[in-house]
Protein backbone atom coordinates (compact mmCIF):
# COMPACT_ATOMS: atom_id res chain seq x y z
CA UNK A 1 0.00 0.00 0.00
CA UNK A 2 1.25 3.65 -0.67
CA UNK A 3 0.93 6.42 1.34
CA UNK A 4 1.29 10.05 2.20
CA UNK A 5 -0.21 13.41 3.53
CA UNK A 6 -3.78 13.29 3.23
CA UNK A 7 -6.84 16.05 4.05
CA UNK A 8 -9.69 14.90 5.44
CA UNK A 9 -13.22 15.91 5.14
CA UNK A 10 -15.17 18.10 7.63
CA UNK A 11 -17.66 14.83 7.68
CA UNK A 12 -16.69 11.57 9.42
CA UNK A 13 -17.99 9.92 6.37
CA UNK A 14 -17.12 11.91 3.26
CA UNK A 15 -19.01 12.17 -0.26
CA UNK A 16 -16.20 11.16 -2.64
CA UNK A 17 -12.13 10.88 -2.80
CA UNK A 18 -9.43 12.48 -4.91
CA UNK A 19 -6.18 11.16 -5.07
CA UNK A 20 -3.34 13.80 -6.39
CA UNK A 21 -0.51 11.67 -7.99
CA UNK A 22 2.58 13.77 -8.23
CA UNK A 23 5.63 14.47 -10.85
CA UNK A 24 8.53 12.73 -11.06
CA UNK A 25 11.25 13.43 -8.68
CA UNK A 26 8.60 14.94 -6.34
CA UNK A 27 6.37 13.55 -3.31
CA UNK A 28 2.99 13.85 -2.02
CA UNK A 29 3.84 16.61 -0.26
CA UNK A 30 4.01 18.63 -3.56
CA UNK A 31 0.77 18.29 -4.07
CA UNK A 32 -1.10 18.54 -1.01
CA UNK A 33 -0.90 22.39 -1.27
CA UNK A 34 -3.28 21.67 -4.20
CA UNK A 35 -5.79 19.37 -2.01
CA UNK A 36 -5.82 22.33 0.23
CA UNK A 37 -6.63 25.16 -2.05
CA UNK A 38 -9.18 22.50 -3.35
CA UNK A 39 -10.65 21.55 -0.23
CA UNK A 40 -11.83 24.50 0.48
CA UNK A 41 -14.56 23.82 -2.11
CA UNK A 42 -15.46 20.71 -1.63
CA UNK A 43 -15.29 20.30 2.54
CA UNK A 44 -16.80 17.17 2.57
CA UNK A 45 -14.19 15.28 -0.22
CA UNK A 46 -11.19 12.96 1.49
CA UNK A 47 -8.42 14.23 -0.61
CA UNK A 48 -4.80 11.84 -0.57
CA UNK A 49 -1.62 12.66 -1.97
CA UNK A 50 0.55 9.07 -1.67
CA UNK A 51 4.41 9.13 -2.47
CA UNK A 52 5.46 7.48 -5.85
CA UNK A 53 6.47 3.68 -5.85
CA UNK A 54 10.45 4.01 -6.25
CA UNK A 55 12.98 6.57 -4.85
CA UNK A 56 13.68 9.11 -7.32
CA UNK A 57 16.64 7.95 -9.36
CA UNK A 58 18.84 11.30 -9.71
CA UNK A 59 18.71 12.47 -6.35
CA UNK A 60 18.98 11.09 -2.66
CA UNK A 61 15.41 13.16 -1.77
CA UNK A 62 12.08 12.86 -3.82
CA UNK A 63 10.38 10.09 -5.60
CA UNK A 64 8.91 8.39 -9.01
CA UNK A 65 6.11 6.11 -10.40
CA UNK A 66 8.71 4.76 -12.63
CA UNK A 67 12.27 5.73 -14.28
CA UNK A 68 12.26 8.40 -16.88
CA UNK A 69 16.15 8.62 -17.70
CA UNK A 70 15.11 6.16 -20.63
CA UNK A 71 11.85 8.18 -22.16
CA UNK A 72 11.38 5.67 -25.36
CA UNK A 73 7.60 4.79 -25.18
CA UNK A 74 8.36 1.18 -24.77
CA UNK A 75 10.37 2.09 -21.30
CA UNK A 76 7.38 4.35 -20.17
CA UNK A 77 4.58 1.77 -21.04
CA UNK A 78 6.34 -0.79 -18.63
CA UNK A 79 7.09 2.13 -16.28
CA UNK A 80 3.18 2.33 -15.77
CA UNK A 81 2.46 -0.93 -15.81
CA UNK A 82 4.38 -1.52 -13.22
CA UNK A 83 2.84 1.10 -10.66
CA UNK A 84 -0.83 0.98 -12.15
CA UNK A 85 -1.32 -2.03 -9.55
CA UNK A 86 -0.41 0.36 -7.03
CA UNK A 87 -2.53 2.91 -7.71
CA UNK A 88 -5.30 0.38 -8.23
CA UNK A 89 -5.08 -1.21 -4.55
CA UNK A 90 -5.12 2.03 -3.22
CA UNK A 91 -8.37 2.93 -4.60
CA UNK A 92 -10.12 -0.21 -4.10
CA UNK A 93 -8.88 0.04 -0.38
CA UNK A 94 -10.30 3.45 0.21
CA UNK A 95 -13.76 3.05 -1.69
CA UNK A 96 -14.28 0.32 0.03
CA UNK A 97 -13.39 1.68 3.45
CA UNK A 98 -15.92 4.98 2.67
CA UNK A 99 -18.46 2.46 1.08
CA UNK A 100 -18.13 4.67 -1.86
CA UNK A 101 -18.80 3.51 -5.58
CA UNK A 102 -15.92 4.22 -8.27
CA UNK A 103 -18.01 7.55 -9.75
CA UNK A 104 -17.02 9.11 -6.55
CA UNK A 105 -13.71 8.73 -7.17
CA UNK A 106 -11.37 11.32 -9.15
CA UNK A 107 -7.28 11.42 -9.83
CA UNK A 108 -5.53 14.07 -10.20
CA UNK A 109 -2.20 13.96 -11.77
CA UNK A 110 0.80 16.47 -12.50
CA UNK A 111 3.04 15.25 -15.49
CA UNK A 112 4.09 11.66 -14.55
CA UNK A 113 1.17 11.31 -12.25
CA UNK A 114 -1.09 12.78 -14.82
CA UNK A 115 0.65 9.86 -17.31
CA UNK A 116 0.00 7.43 -14.53
CA UNK A 117 -3.60 8.92 -14.06
CA UNK A 118 -4.79 8.95 -17.56
CA UNK A 119 -3.00 4.90 -18.30
CA UNK A 120 -5.04 3.28 -14.74
CA UNK A 121 -8.44 5.22 -15.01
CA UNK A 122 -8.91 4.04 -18.09
CA UNK A 123 -8.25 0.27 -17.88
CA UNK A 124 -10.33 0.34 -14.54
CA UNK A 125 -13.64 -2.37 -15.52
CA UNK A 126 -15.82 0.41 -13.45
CA UNK A 127 -15.65 3.95 -14.38
CA UNK A 128 -14.44 6.42 -12.03
CA UNK A 129 -15.69 10.11 -12.15
CA UNK A 130 -12.83 12.03 -13.54
CA UNK A 131 -9.38 12.45 -14.42
CA UNK A 132 -7.60 15.75 -14.75
CA UNK A 133 -4.33 15.69 -15.81
CA UNK A 134 -2.01 18.60 -15.80
CA UNK A 135 1.04 18.86 -18.06
CA UNK A 136 0.40 15.43 -18.75
CA UNK A 137 0.11 13.07 -21.71
CA UNK A 138 -1.48 9.78 -22.53
CA UNK A 139 1.42 7.15 -23.28
CA UNK A 140 1.38 4.75 -25.72
CA UNK A 141 -2.35 5.72 -27.48
CA UNK A 142 -2.43 2.71 -29.87
CA UNK A 143 -3.38 0.36 -26.93
CA UNK A 144 -6.31 2.15 -26.60
CA UNK A 145 -8.17 0.17 -29.09
CA UNK A 146 -7.83 -3.23 -27.38
CA UNK A 147 -7.15 -2.20 -23.64
CA UNK A 148 -9.62 0.53 -23.13
CA UNK A 149 -12.28 -0.79 -20.30
CA UNK A 150 -14.25 2.35 -19.21
CA UNK A 151 -14.79 5.99 -20.58
CA UNK A 152 -14.61 8.51 -17.29
CA UNK A 153 -14.36 11.73 -18.20
CA UNK A 154 -10.98 13.42 -18.81
CA UNK A 155 -9.70 16.84 -18.49
CA UNK A 156 -6.19 17.90 -19.81
CA UNK A 157 -4.75 21.20 -18.73
CA UNK A 158 -1.38 22.04 -19.85
CA UNK A 159 0.66 24.82 -20.44
CA UNK A 160 1.37 27.18 -23.51
CA UNK A 161 5.06 27.62 -22.51
CA UNK A 162 5.57 23.61 -21.27
CA UNK A 163 9.12 22.68 -22.00
CA UNK A 164 9.37 19.63 -20.66
CA UNK A 165 6.31 17.68 -22.00
CA UNK A 166 5.48 20.29 -25.21
CA UNK A 167 1.77 21.48 -26.07
CA UNK A 168 1.93 19.06 -28.40
CA UNK A 169 2.05 15.79 -26.52
CA UNK A 170 -1.72 17.02 -24.87
CA UNK A 171 -3.21 17.34 -28.37
CA UNK A 172 -1.82 14.41 -29.70
CA UNK A 173 -3.42 12.76 -26.41
CA UNK A 174 -6.35 14.78 -27.12
CA UNK A 175 -6.86 13.08 -30.76
CA UNK A 176 -6.90 9.67 -29.20
CA UNK A 177 -9.20 10.37 -26.51
CA UNK A 178 -11.25 11.84 -28.86
CA UNK A 179 -11.21 8.83 -31.80
CA UNK A 180 -11.65 6.29 -28.48
CA UNK A 181 -14.84 8.45 -28.05
CA UNK A 182 -14.00 9.40 -24.50
CA UNK A 183 -15.30 12.46 -22.89
CA UNK A 184 -12.26 14.82 -23.08
CA UNK A 185 -11.77 18.58 -22.54
CA UNK A 186 -8.78 20.90 -22.48
CA UNK A 187 -7.61 24.18 -21.64
CA UNK A 188 -4.02 25.94 -22.67
CA UNK A 189 -2.55 28.45 -20.25
CA UNK A 190 -0.99 30.95 -21.71
CA UNK A 191 2.40 32.40 -20.53
CA UNK A 192 2.67 28.98 -18.57
CA UNK A 193 5.54 26.44 -18.07
CA UNK A 194 5.80 23.03 -16.55
CA UNK A 195 3.46 23.96 -13.84
CA UNK A 196 0.21 24.49 -12.05
CA UNK A 197 -1.65 27.47 -12.96
CA UNK A 198 -4.96 29.82 -11.43
CA UNK A 199 -6.61 29.20 -14.79
CA UNK A 200 -6.18 25.41 -14.70
CA UNK A 201 -7.17 25.14 -11.07
CA UNK A 202 -10.23 26.50 -11.10
CA UNK A 203 -11.31 24.30 -14.76
CA UNK A 204 -10.06 21.27 -12.28
CA UNK A 205 -12.50 22.79 -9.77
CA UNK A 206 -15.26 23.23 -11.82
CA UNK A 207 -14.44 19.44 -13.51
CA UNK A 208 -14.52 18.07 -10.29
CA UNK A 209 -17.70 19.89 -9.37
CA UNK A 210 -19.32 18.93 -12.16
CA UNK A 211 -18.40 15.12 -12.55
CA UNK A 212 -18.56 14.26 -8.76
CA UNK A 213 -21.97 15.79 -8.31
CA UNK A 214 -20.47 17.77 -5.81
Amino acid sequence: MIFGPEIKSKTKTPSSIVVLLHGYGADGENLISLAAELSKSFPDTHFFSPNGILPFENAPFGYQWFGLNDRSEQSMLKGLQNAAPYINQFIDYQLQEFSLSDDKLALIGFSQGSMLSLHTALRRTKKIGAVIGFSGMLVAPQLLQTELKSKPPISLIHGALDDVIPLNAMQVSLAALEYAHIPVETIIEPMLGHSIGTLGLEFARKALKRNLGL
